[in-house]
């Protein structure tokens, strides 16, 4: 299904996923042209696995790409996400991803974000308000397990092969799963080797959830100019972000790096062996003074992220994104 350096990992319903994907998230909305110029590159580069969302705006032009290349359906992997605003219309924010990607089903299809916003027009604060956005507290109807409940009702339409969440804690996981007639398969989170997971990915490892990160190489070039990782990459004769989706496969997790050069899209796709002590090497760098964080700016000065505090999601971070010692 994917490059062939790249291995697939079997989920706890029998399908698999190729390890490394496509992210599709361009950075800003309305950039339709640039995510098709994208993954028509990224699929003469082999790429097979393409991740994308309602929220991303280009759900179309993805599809397009994937369209026109004449590969077959059955040899490409399509994940999308149910937006905030749409947990209280499941099904059919589920049905307008299918008609804009305009394929025959959906491999992956995630709830993007615990937290939903409520309809248009309900002004009330509960749960906080973000860039004039009304979001439903945790315990607010539509829950998450009232919206999982519809997530599963999605499978009986074999309209999408496999379900699970995005940005998901060991506090919501553990809030959702004892309610679950289907465990979700996958949880996609921010991972890389400065916000690893580890105890996170220990419970979904229990739970047989996969853990797909995105933002693997970070947003900035902390992770790529790190000693530790440029040395392994020259020792290697690869690139650092070789080196970080490598480690990411290795310890048993999926990635979905974004990048729109053709050359560096050719090289996510080759994975190199990573000796244990390489493999300690870049475990021990959010270990280091400063370097235990998150490298994404949705942190809200006010501790909150999209309307819920780090408490409500279950993170372990102080304001900023620096996690707890």
């Amino acid at each position: 299904m994917a490059s062939s350096s790249v291995p697939n990992l079997k989920l706890n319903n029998g399908t698999e996923i190729p390890a490394v994907g496509m992210g599709c998230w361009m950075g800003g909305f309305g950039e339709e042209q640039r995510a098709y110029d994208m993954c028509s590159k990224a699929l003469k580069c082999g790429y097979r696995h393409f991740d994308t969302a309602s929220g991303y705006g280009n759900e179309e032009a993805v599809g397009r790409a994937l369209r026109e290349s004449g590969i077959p359906r059955n040899e490409l992997y399509v994940t999308t996400k149910l937006p905030n605003a749409g947990h209280h219309r499941v099904r059919e924010c589920f049905d307008e991803s299918l008609k804009a990607l305009d394929l025959d089903y959906i491999d992956l299809y995630l709830i993007h974000w615990p937290q939903g916003e409520r309809p248009s027009g309900d002004v009330r604060r509960t749960g906080g308000n973000f860039g004039g956005t009304s979001y439903v507290a945790p315990d607010e109807a539509p829950t998450i397990v009232d919206v999982w409940k519809e997530m599963e009702k999605l499978l009986e339409t074999g309209k999408v092969r496999t379900i699970g969440v995005s940005n998901f804690s060991v506090k919501t996981l553990s809030r959702l799963l004892p309610h679950c007639t289907v465990v979700p398969a996958v949880n996609q989170v921010e991972m890389h080797p400065c916000l690893p997971q580890e105890e996170l990915k220990t419970f979904c490892a229990e739970k047989g959830i996969v853990l797909t990160g995105y933002s693997p190489l970070g947003r900035s070039k902390t992770l790529l100019e790190y000693p530790a990782v440029n040395e392994i990459a020259e020792k290697a004769g690869a690139s650092p972000a070789q080196v970080l989706l490598s480690w990411a496969v290795q310890r048993g997790t999926t990635v979905v790096p974004k990048s729109e050069d053709e050359g560096r899209m050719a090289a996510n796709l080759k994975l190199i062996p990573l000796s244990p002590s390489d493999m300690q090497a870049i475990d021990a760098i959010h270990k280091q003074p400063g370097m235990h964080k998150s490298l994404l700016k949705y942190h809200n000065a006010d501790g909150t992220v999209m309307g819920w505090t780090y408490e409500q999601l279950g993170w372990n971070f102080g304001v900023g994104g620096v996690v707890k010692e």
